[in-house]
């Protein structure tokens, strides 16, 4: 399986400046390649090289490699979008949006990423160095720092391109690693139910509880913080703004992982499966009071599901995606469905059985049922189906399959 790296990057003031000149001739010649791209209506590797090749090197100066990554970047970008024009994330036809896109030539910003292949980049792992290609020549001895983990995942499995991303005035590398998976789990003895929730982002069947309230508050919080800034709208406003942006999706990352880790390793040790439900399309299916929807949306479901899965592929744990219709809903024990079951958000209280729990653990109880029932049924993926704009997104991945697009199972890849 695929698996990116990132690690961050410690150019010194003169390295910095030879890797943001690098991006700015790269992305320069890019968005000059996409135009002549639009005009000629040439959108194929080896068409577009004919018209362009020799004029990006000989006008910003790339190297061979660079100049043709430059055109392929290119050509990536024109198929993403016409992935995204046909599975309709940019509007309908005739929408002031798709006539917009759709009728100019995309445009490459100064700092967009750029890939590097090991021509153009070398690593010097136990070093912590790398060697990197610039437009100012070779950069030997560009430091980076990583976590020991990572340091032993790009020593084993590092293969094929690396991107270099300039982020807020920092540098990172993202290097694609294909990571060997466990051998599949084909006999679980159970599943593990995980419930997946705004005010508990997840609940497990064995009655775990994991990031509520707490986290919850600190996110109304920064949230508060964020309008008074923008209405503010001063020099230092904008300044603490700029300081402070992606905080937020970059905890809710970090808790994803974490929360991913647990439920994996938690599976793994006791040889169960994982049950998740499938959420597709919840945005859209839900309706909400408008104090809701902030909250509602600003959490990454799919970002959890995606890790847990990938994380199960490589622990070799089986991931069963279920209806979550009428979980909440049901009592665990015997089965009884009425909508007065659910006496508030954190207790569900049986009327036929008396049953009382805590309710995101009895939804997490029938998701373990209902993928316990998949399963002895002989049913050995069940992934959810991606939504056309999901489907736009994962053809829009550079070298991206159909499998990869999917979310871990016992069948694919």
């Amino acid at each position: 399986m695929k698996l990116v790296m990132q690690v961050k990057l410690l150019p010194t003031s003169v390295q910095a400046a030879a890797l943001e000149a690098t991006l700015r001739a790269c992305n320069e010649a890019a968005t000059w390649a996409s135009s002549v791209a639009f005009e000629k209506d040439v959108k194929k590797n080896f068409g577009l090289r004919e018209h362009t090749y020799a004029e990006i090197k000989a006008r910003w100066g790339l190297g061979a490699q660079a100049a043709q990554h430059v055109i392929k970047k290119t050509c990536d970008a024109y198929a993403a979008l016409k992935a995204n024009l046909r599975a309709g994330n940019l509007g309908k036809s005739d929408s002031r949006r798709y006539q917009r896109v759709s009728q100019k030539p995309i445009a490459f910003q100064a700092e967009g990423a750029q890939p590097f292949d090991d021509r153009m980049l070398s690593w010097q792992i136990p070093e912590r160095r790398i060697s990197i290609w610039t437009v100012a020549g070779r950069m030997k001895d560009v430091a980076f720092t990583a976590a020991p983990e990572q340091l032993a995942t790009l020593a084993l499995y590092r293969k094929g391109e690396s991107d270099l991303v300039c982020r807020d005035g920092m540098w990172f590398l993202s290097a694609t690693c294909e990571v060997p998976e466990a051998p599949l789990n084909a006999e679980p003895v159970d599943f593990l139910g995980i419930d997946l929730g705004v005010v508990n982002i997840a609940t497990t069947s064995d009655g775990e509880i994991m990031a509520g309230r707490g986290l919850n508050r600190i996110r109304v919080r920064e949230r508060k913080l964020r309008a008074k800034l923008q209405k503010k709208n001063t020099p230092s406003a904008k300044r603490r703004l700029k300081k402070r942006r992606r905080k937020e999706a970059r905890r809710a990352k970090d808790i994803n992982h974490k929360i991913a880790k647990h439920v994996v390793a938690e599976a793994e040790r006791t040889g169960r499966g994982i049950a998740l439900e499938d959420l597709t399309g919840i945005r859209e299916r839900v309706r909400l009071r408008k104090p809701q929807r902030a909250t509602h949306s600003s959490w990454a479901f799919a970002q959890l599901g995606q890790f847990i899965a990938y994380k199960a592929r490589r622990a070799g744990v089986p991931v069963v995606y279920v209806d979550p219709a009428y979980t909440s809903r049901t009592c665990a024990e015997c089965g009884h469905i009425d909508k007065a079951n659910r006496v508030s958000q954190a207790w569900f209280a049986c009327r036929n059985c008396g049953l009382v729990a805590h309710a995101d653990r009895n939804s997490s109880r029938n998701i373990c049922a209902r993928a316990w029932e998949l399963w002895r049924r002989g049913v050995r993926s069940a992934t959810p189906a991606l939504s056309p704009k999901q489907r736009g997104k994962a053809g829009c991945k550079r070298g991206a399959t159909a499998s990869d697009a999917r979310c871990a199972s016992s069948s694919h890849q």
